[in-house]
């Protein structure tokens, strides 16, 4: 059940939800993290909501003032949080279990429909035979 579920592991959650996990646990705002790393708000925002990656420098900043490792950050192995603490009725942790199986199948999704698009932009630009 959920006292086995590895909450932040590369099935359950992305870049950004560690993140923004590590973050909270921080007890830090976004404003106060993208301050200390030298980056606008809206750049952190951006990581959290999973719509771009810090580069190595920062990512090594932020894994440094989270207290958490990189690879944690990148695919939940390693130095990281633990998750809840608290018990959640049975119900209720089926129901999540079955969120994040679904989230995780649409970003798989996602990234096939990805290589699909670049596949037919390539077969598009080719010149047709005459």
């Amino acid at each position: 059940m959920m006292d086995d579920m590895d909450w932040y592991g590369p099935d359950a959650a992305t870049f950004g939800d560690r993140v923004a996990a590590a973050r909270e646990q921080a007890n830090m705002t976004q404003e106060a993290l993208a301050k200390r790393l030298g980056i606008k708000v809206s750049t952190l925002r951006g990581w959290e909501d999973d719509h771009s990656e810090p580069r190595a420098n920062r990512l090594s900043m932020l894994a440094g003032v989270l207290n958490v490792s990189m690879m944690w950050l990148i695919n939940g192995e390693g130095e990281g949080i633990s998750g809840p603490d608290e018990v959640i009725d049975g119900d209720l942790s089926d129901v999540l279990a079955e969120m994040r199986a679904l989230r995780s199948d649409m970003l798989k999704k996602a990234e096939a429909m990805g290589r699909l698009e670049k596949q037919m932009r390539r077969l598009l630009a080719k010149p047709v035979d005459a």
